[in-house]
């Protein structure tokens, strides 16, 4: 019981001493939530269906409502880049892009390029079965990822879009 007191207060000290030191935790390496904030959302589309629809002037639907109320909440404006996901992975990959959304499901082949959301919202497919759906971002960014989902968690509950 001593022991585990010691090493409670020990992990305690250090997180108070590195918050002292100005590191977030959760993290991210390359800083893409530092550089959102009140900067640019890079975000990657891929046109499916409710989700991305680039049928008008601007992109449209609910995931790139999502996102423009995510970047407004950061103080920041949406770059849109449109791909099919495998450009936009690699997008994410280069640090070209922050984000990318496009009805992506939780079953995504994209785990070992990119990072993944927690489902957020889900939809029915055409043969009648329901999949979550993620948003991808880039591997490792850890505070950015965490304030995303968090906020698309808040959205759909707001929403009424079902996680």
């Amino acid at each position: 019981m001593r022991k585990l007191l010691r090493a409670t207060t020990a992990l305690a000290i250090t997180l108070l001493m590195l918050t002292g030191c100005g590191i977030r935790i959760p993290s991210d390496p390359r800083g893409t939530l530092e550089a959102v904030e009140g900067g640019v959302l890079r975000a990657g589309i891929s046109p499916n269906g409710e989700w991305v629809r680039l049928d008008g002037q601007e992109p449209h639907g609910i995931e790139v409502d999502a996102l423009t109320t995510f970047a407004e909440s950061l103080g920041a404006k949406v770059e849109w880049t449109t791909g099919s996901e495998q450009s936009l992975v690699r997008g994410l990959e280069e640090g070209d892009l922050d984000v990318v959304a496009g009805g992506i499901t939780e079953k995504t082949p994209w785990t070992n390029k990119a990072g993944v959301t927690r489902p957020w919202a889900q939809t029915r497919l055409e043969d009648g079965s329901t999949v979550k759906l993620v948003m991808l971002v880039p591997l490792g960014e850890n505070a950015f990822v965490s304030e995303l989902e968090t906020f698309l968690i808040d959205d759909a509950r707001d929403r009424r879009i079902a996680p």
